[in-house]
């Protein structure tokens, strides 16, 4: 049986979610087995984005399955013939159960597979913020920063029960939630622990990677700064390609 794997994201009309996506899907590639034919494994790792894309997220689905399993597979396809021990895993990379990863995403995977039909398996693998290691990466980033109050700060989603993630990983760090997206704002957030006397806040942007929303971030903390002068603000970094994020994205290939 051969396998492949997509990693799909939002999408970005900024290119810095781009970049990071090829870093990670280049790190990933280092987890695959030994085995697997070396002068073809760059292409069993594939980025794919639900939005921001000219082809739905369903075509390029059906566009990376024909790159990573060859031509071969499209001939066999035409002819009829079954070749459905090739698996296309996809792994969304988003951290809230929302809508996109609850709605949006198998859609998408149900038309590739009927496109498809049984010439190969098209396998919805768990999202990134449901793997319980997550925390760790998070808590090595407070650990590197010093303040006496943490903002756990994600994106927010519309769907509801979407926010008890978020209330539990800012619980389980010891911080308190705050949402770019709807109430609790960063802003409320900040006033309530200025009152309750804290002069050193730091926000951990519940994001993976570097882009118009993080700027926007950090221009808003420019902001409390002004609005709050005596008290010490700091912005850690959202989570980045790394070979840790590597490691939490091929585990979750085989759940």
């Amino acid at each position: 049986m051969s396998s492949a794997y997509l990693l799909v994201s939002h999408g970005s009309r900024d290119r810095r979610p781009e970049i990071a996506m090829q870093q990670l899907a280049k790190l990933v590639c280092k987890k695959l087995p030994k085995n697997y034919n070396s002068s073809n494994s760059e292409h069993l790792v594939g980025i794919a984005t639900l939005e921001m894309s000219p082809q739905p997220l369903h075509e390029q689905i059906q566009q990376f399955a024909k790159s990573a399993f060859g031509d071969a597979w499209v001939g066999l396809r035409l002819r009829g013939v079954s070749q459905n021990e090739n698996r296309l895993k996809i792994v969304p990379l988003f951290l809230l159960p929302g809508v996109h990863v609850m709605t949006d995403i198998p859609a998408e995977v149900t038309l590739a597979q009927q496109a498809v039909g049984q010439d190969m398996m098209i396998e919805l693998q768990p999202y990134l913020g449901s793997h319980p290691n997550l925390e760790k990466l998070l808590a090595k980033q407070i650990a590197a920063i010093k303040a006496e109050a943490w903002i756990l700060l994600a994106h927010g989603s519309r769907r509801p029960g979407s926010q008890e993630t978020v209330l539990a990983m800012a619980a389980s760090l010891g911080s308190v939630a705050a949402y770019w997206a709807g109430p609790p704002s960063l802003e409320s957030r900040v006033k309530e622990l200025v009152a309750a006397g804290y002069r050193e806040i730091a926000i951990l942007p519940y994001f993976l990677f570097a882009g118009g929303i993080t700027d926007a971030i950090a221009a808003s903390i420019e902001e409390l700064k002004l609005q709050f002068s005596a008290v010490n603000f700091q912005l850690a970094e959202p989570l980045g390609a790394s070979a840790e994020l590597a490691e939490l994205i091929w585990d979750l290939t085989d759940r």
